[in-house]
């Protein structure tokens, strides 16, 4: 594993992201995939949950937002899809393993391999040595970027769904479990974005409210010349300021760009917003990363 050096820690609080190839290895990698094709060979879809996820706003406050699955998957392992894999009647229109856009958002606190990865030691020895002092897992979700279907995610910071006073508590931590490029889509990033703070913040709406999120501000306007693409090898971690933007392409490739991906808090000294969608439940609450 890489060891991360003082400069590599100033480096990410310069840019809001640092790039730590090889800092898990290929089995670790191979574990997570060959774990997460089991859980999609037992996936039961109920009707109801045939929920096209989809980041163009409105159809995300309407797809994502009105569907109480999606509200209440903080503390359980759900599935979230394409646009366009079903038709009519709700019955696949390709594989299924090939219709999966995520899978949310507790792997990390039910799944054996997942949690395993997660709280491994060098895991913790990141946290140590970025300075936290009470990290807690707040969510997870197991990307796919599907081959020639992997929608586009548009600029966003993920402060924005993710809200904490004061700001600057949150990081994600992003792990290739194949090679992410430009041809199918690895992230891009404006170096020293995290500095602004945010301009919009998805809230919660009233129980009961259809829409149950909104958002509330709006996103900055971003020039394409901004962004910065960040290729990384199988096994290799992007560490994501809450507050650094950043975005990813449709996947027009013919390969897919699967990721496991998690945030932590710095729950010291820290209050997660009541208003934010992801809640900590009686079932679940959020996990402290130091075992």
């Amino acid at each position: 594993m890489a060891f991360v050096t003082e400069e590599q820690i100033q480096q990410f609080h310069e840019d809001g992201f640092l790039v730590l190839e090889e800092f898990f290895t290929t089995e670790e990698c191979d574990a997570m995939r060959e774990q997460i094709q089991k859980i999609i060979a037992k996936m039961d879809v109920p009707p109801h949950c045939r929920t096209e996820f989809s980041t163009n706003e409105k159809e995300q406050l309407q797809a994502q937002g009105s569907a109480d699955y999606f509200l209440t998957s903080g503390d359980k392992i759900r599935f979230f899809f394409e646009k366009g894999v079903f038709d009519e009647k709700g019955d696949f229109l390709v594989p299924k393993e090939k219709s999966i856009n995520k899978i949310g958002h507790a792997l990390h606190a039910y799944d054996p391999i997942f949690k395993q990865i997660t709280h491994s030691s060098k895991v913790q020895e990141l946290g140590r040595k970025l300075g936290f002092e009470k990290p807690v897992v707040v969510q997870s979700m197991y990307i796919f970027k599907q081959p020639r279907i992997g929608g586009e995610v548009r600029p966003h910071q993920d402060a924005t769904f993710l809200y904490t006073e004061p700001l600057g508590r949150i990081l994600g931590l992003w792990l290739a479990l194949e090679n992410a490029t430009q041809e199918n889509s690895c992230l891009w990033f404006i170096p020293g974005s995290h500095t602004n703070g945010i301009t919009r913040r998805m809230v919660r709406t009233p129980p009961g409210t259809i829409p149950c999120t909104q958002f509330i501000g709006s996103e900055r306007t971003y020039q394409d010349s901004q962004f910065i693409p960040v290729p990384i090898r199988k096994g290799g971690l992007i560490l994501i300021h809450g507050e650094v933007v950043h975005k990813s392409e449709l996947n027009s490739s013919e390969w897919s760009r699967h990721v496991y991906t998690f945030h932590l808090m710095e729950a010291k000294d820290t209050s997660w917003s009541k208003e934010n969608w992801l809640q900590p439940t009686p079932e679940l609450p959020f996990p402290p990363l130091y075992t």
